[in-house]
């Protein structure tokens, strides 16, 4: 079957109105915190390389792009140097990208300056590793920037395609993109700027008693921000079933059933279904694929490969323990959701977790770890989580700059002391240990540990910190400082 000419046209007509000189209807007026990297690259690349945008379903990619359109287009760039095209439309699919071009300089004559081509979906482009890699490499007027799925991408050209695109990670919308979208600000008292967490050592404990009183405000606002999640389309809707089945039915019965199949072949849909079903009912635990495999009936390697897709469609992250070599490869991973909401949208539960404090706990630790990813995984932080002995952890550990920072989640009424960290404490013999942070639930549980034995550092004359910060807090400074450069 062949597309014509006049149909390829036609389709590309109706995703690019601004070559009608019209603009784009309904595209919101706020924008996501990656925004200022994607248009970066978009407008002036600091070396020549495509861009990815990837990301999970319905987290914004699309409308990332045509912003950075409408950017382009306010700046001056000439309408008939811009092209939009979506790789889920039967024709632009059928047609080829090759043809798509042909079409878009046959309906838009050149002019003179660089082409931008925005491809969505590109997963679905044919050979698309050899594509890029000609484009980049011989078409330095042309800049590409596209979404989609990195694994099949990067499959498709992992030897050719090696530096040929910058990826940009997006992930579902951070607290502090919330309470912007939900317009809360206004009703809100303002929080003082930290740029870094670091910051807050220095911190007197007359700040720490302020600004928990104002954070205290937040508090509501962040349990509802954990069931209805932070996939834009569910914020904006008032019903709470309305938002999780938006995200039963929209975003993970897609993937699972559209996806899967489309992208990797995926022919055991129903097994795929209750792996995944079974990672919600352990989200933030360490995965026991003894335990997973006879629970499902399923062969290991089937629920390995299912696990790879599930984080290669950015539903799931995996940690690795702590630890190097042999250990690591030994060692089970720990697993989390890519969004709060998602466990319990999948399992029917509506606002119950609110009501649970070991549910509420989970999606806290995640809400964290999906926070501390985003703000830092640019900076190659290494994630991971510590098990030490007598089964002592630690939550999660970022390394950076040759230093460890430990991450524990005590998300509980309770204020929280050193009894509470035994596994923090353990790990603090490692040299590499000078902080540490306890995430917490209540605004007044928040400063220093001020107990610490000052021979807990050891004989090099180390005095470790650790500092206690509510979770509503560390969230919204976390999602407020992604775009600042500086470091933990």
């Amino acid at each position: 079957m062949m597309v014509t000419k006049e149909e390829l046209s036609a389709v590309l007509s109706q995703f690019n109105p601004w070559w009608r000189g019209e603009g784009m209807a309904g595209l919101p007026k706020w924008r996501r915190a990656a925004f200022r990297e994607v248009y970066r690259w978009a407008s002036a690349p600091p070396t020549a390389r495509a861009v990815l945008i990837s990301g999970a379903r319905q987290v914004g990619k699309t409308t990332l792009m045509l912003q950075a359109i409408e950017a382009l287009l306010g700046a001056g760039v000439p309408a008939a140097s811009i092209l939009y095209a979506t790789f889920d439309h039967p024709v632009l699919k059928l047609a080829g990208v090759d043809a798509l071009l042909e079409a878009w300089r046959e309906r838009e004559p050149r002019v003179e300056g660089p082409e931008f081509v925005f491809l969505d979906e590109a997963q679905f482009i044919r050979d698309w590793g050899t594509w890029v890699k000609h484009q980049v490499d011989f078409r330095r007027d042309r800049r590409i920037v596209f979404t989609g799925s990195a694994v099949p991408l990067m499959e498709a050209g992992q030897e050719s395609g090696v530096g040929r695109w910058h990826t940009i990670r997006l992930t579902t919308l951070s607290f502090y993109e919330y309470i912007q979208i939900k317009r809360l600000e206004p009703v809100l008292p303002p929080l003082p700027t930290v740029r870094s967490l670091r910051e807050l050592f220095a911190w007197s404990p007359a700040d720490f008693f302020r600004t928990g009183e104002i954070g205290a405000a937040y508090t509501g606002h962040f349990h509802e921000y954990l069931v209805r999640g932070g996939f834009p389309q569910t914020v904006t809707l008032q019903s709470i079933t309305q938002v999780q089945r938006l995200l039963r039915e929209d975003i993970i019965d897609k993937v699972l059933k559209h996806d899967m199949t489309a992208l990797f072949g995926v022919r055991r849909v129903l097994d795929l279904e209750h792996t995944f079903l079974y990672l919600c009912l352990h989200d933030g635990g360490l995965l026991d694929m003894t335990d997973l495999c006879a629970n499902l009936q399923v062969k290991r390697p089937t629920a390995q490969h299912f696990i790879e897709l599930l984080e290669s469609t950015h539903l799931i992250y995996r940690l690795p323990p702590y630890s190097y070599g042999k250990e690591v490869l030994r060692g089970r991973f720990k697993v989390y959701l890519a969004d709060a909401a998602i466990a319990p949208a999948v399992m029917l539960k509506g606002k119950a977790i609110l009501e649970d404090p070991s549910a509420l706990g989970v999606a806290t630790e995640t809400a964290v770890f999906k926070h501390l990813f985003t703000r830092y995984y640019a900076q190659n932080v290494r994630f991971s989580y510590w098990r030490g002995k007598k089964d002592h952890e630690v939550d999660l550990v970022a390394e950076v700059g040759g230093e460890v920072v430990p991450f524990e989640v005590k998300y509980r009424q309770q204020h929280t002391g050193l009894r509470d960290l035994k596994g923090m404490m353990e790990l603090f013999k490692n040299p590499r240990v000078a902080r540490g942070y306890v995430v917490t639930k209540s605004a007044d549980d928040f400063g220093l540990v001020n107990e610490l034995p000052r021979e807990m550092g050891g004989d090099d004359g180390r005095h470790p910190l650790i500092l206690r910060v509510p979770a509503p807090l560390l969230c919204y400074w976390m999602g407020a400082a992604e775009l600042s450069n500086d470091t933990n």
